[in-house]
């Protein structure tokens, strides 16, 4: 085991030797000290681990001695002790980022506390998290292979991101390995669900069903609507669950979560179409039936979702509300402190719907800027980035303002993303979709299992291009790869973020409604 070294600082020093040979015992060096200026001395020529100062010393108090320690090492901890408990010098020793905090008369097991909280943290969270996880492992696999509903399936979803997240404050990460594989296996049996049951959700008025993309509004958004309190919709494209838990506790210091929800994506799992989805208020073929003038075909060059407000505009007609409400798209930084300028204006309004790209710009960006791909190299990295981005973006300083408003928000996406690592071989023609997920033309070409094949596209509300157009969904960890230029392609490819698809990753995704804390 580690020994550690603890520098303690006190005038009465002898007064201390019991707390001190008690430390010994427990496996800690303790280096005794009469004075700050010993202290600092001491903090010049040695390293310690952790840092024990006394308050209340002759010359130089704790205080100023903790000032001094921090200017040249600021990564090492402080323990003040004090016999004071004025409040004064608490708030002082906390905002110069002391460790903890200890009012004598101290116990031997008082200071061991302290320090164990400190210096053992890492390990002992770390033998705790792996051993809940190793007695959690075996429900967790029971579960998924039986007959599960949607709702179970996105318990196990919640679970298993539980893990991910706490298995990533580990140590060495040394359940890493084992999990991924227990989620794999989650994935293959959560495509077999949704084969088995997607068309139902779509077609059978008396199925047992989740909450759908073209469902959201109808259902979550427009029923919150109330005079005079001004509702913001926002939908940050490709935000997966992992990356909502990231960021959440940062929300969380301006809104209080009055809902977390999880519902399903419509396939494909893209912008295109589960996007068009929430803001239409209908699945794809009704879009494309319907409101011919605003469905962008696969075959179009013309952007996908380019008609957002319009669908957005006439599924409010639609629903005959007479609201007033606004629209407003973010792709880049001038674009989100546009918005972000304009709230005061947004609060005149019933209903404000602001989507954010940026999640869906990083993952595209990272197949193609080398610089990207290695910043977000695996699912933790992308988390890390996501959250750097959220923190320094235009979007949180839009949720602080609309918080000090205190107005209500909604927080959703329209689908998320799985890292690719599998290779599924298949062949098109030239005007087969680019989507690494999911495929849509006539004649494909391809052999083997590990994909959702939708032959009759009107049974799953998909529009056909023409007569023999049909869908191919890649599901679990695939990607498809045409046989030309083969190895380049997958190599390019593999351990990319990619959306279209069948996985837990993709289809369960957040829908979070949030009341200003200055509400």
């Amino acid at each position: 085991m580690q020994r550690y070294n603890i520098l303690w600082a006190d005038d009465e020093i002898d007064l201390l030797k019991p707390h001190i040979l008690f430390l010994n015992n427990k496996g800690y060096d303790v280096t005794p000290v009469n004075s700050g200026a010993d202290a600092i001395e001491k903090c010049e020529t040695d390293y310690f681990d952790i840092v024990f100062l006394d308050e209340n010393m002759p010359g130089m108090t704790g205080l100023e001695t903790l000032s001094v320690i921090k200017a040249s090492k600021p990564n090492v901890p402080v323990v003040m002790i004090t016999k004071s408990e004025e409040e004064h010098i608490m708030e002082e020793a906390i905002g110069s980022k002391i460790a903890d905090y200890l009012i004598k008369p101290l116990n031997p097991n008082q200071i061991l506390l302290s320090v164990k909280k400190i210096l053992d943290n890492k390990r002992l969270v770390t033998e705790k998290i792996n051993l809940n996880y190793q007695q959690d492992f075996r429900n967790l696999s029971m579960a998924f292979n039986d007959h599960m509903s949607h709702a179970e399936w996105v318990e196990i979803y919640k679970k298993l991101v539980y893990w991910e997240l706490e298995i990533d404050n580990t140590e060495h990460r040394s359940m890493a390995e084992v999990f991924e594989n227990q989620k794999d296996e989650a994935n293959a049996n959560f495509s077999k669900f949704v084969i088995d049951h997607y068309r139902s959700w779509l077609n059978d008025p008396s199925a047992d069903k989740p909450l759908l993309s073209h469902q959201v509004m109808k259902k979550r958004v427009f029923p919150k609507l109330k005079p005079g309190q001004p509702l913001f919709f926002i939908v940050i494209d490709n935000l997966r669950y992992d990356q909502w838990k990231i960021i959440e506790p940062v929300i969380l210091d301006y809104f209080n979560v009055d809902d977390e929800e999880l519902y399903y994506s419509i396939l494909p799992t893209t912008t295109a179409y589960s996007r068009n989805s929430i803001f239409s208020g209908l699945l794809p073929l009704e879009m494309a039936k319907f409101h011919p003038d605003l469905w962008v075909s696969e075959d179009d060059d013309e952007a996908k979702n380019k008609h957002e407000q319009e669908f957005l505009a006439r599924q409010i007609q639609k629903q005959r509300l007479g609201i007033k409400h606004s629209y407003y798209k973010v792709i880049h930084t001038n674009q989100g402190r546009h918005v972000f300028e304009s709230i005061n204006n947004l609060m005149n309004n019933d209903l404000n719907v602001i989507v954010y790209n940026f999640v869906d710009m990083l993952s595209h960006a990272r197949t193609d800027m080398q610089m990207i791909r290695e910043l977000a190299h695996d699912e933790s990295a992308y988390r890390s980035i996501t959250n750097s981005w959220f923190i320094h973006s235009p979007l949180l300083e839009t949720i602080k303002r609309i918080s000090e408003k205190g107005a209500r928000m909604i927080i959703t996406t329209d689908h998320g993303t799985i890292r690719v690592k599998r290779p599924f071989k298949i062949v098109g023609d030239r005007k087969t979709n680019t989507n690494l997920r999911y495929k849509q033309g006539k004649n494909l070409g391809y052999d083997g299992k590990n994909i959702f094949a939708v032959r009759k596209p009107d049974e799953f509300h998909l529009p056909k291009v023409n007569v023999s157009t049909s869908y191919v969904f890649a599901m679990e960890d695939y990607f498809f790869a045409y046989p030309n230029n083969y190895n380049y392609y997958v190599n390019y490819y593999r351990d990319t973020f990619q959306h279209g698809g069948v996985s837990m990753e993709e289809m369960i995704i957040p829908i979070i409604s949030l009341t200003s804390r200055n509400g």
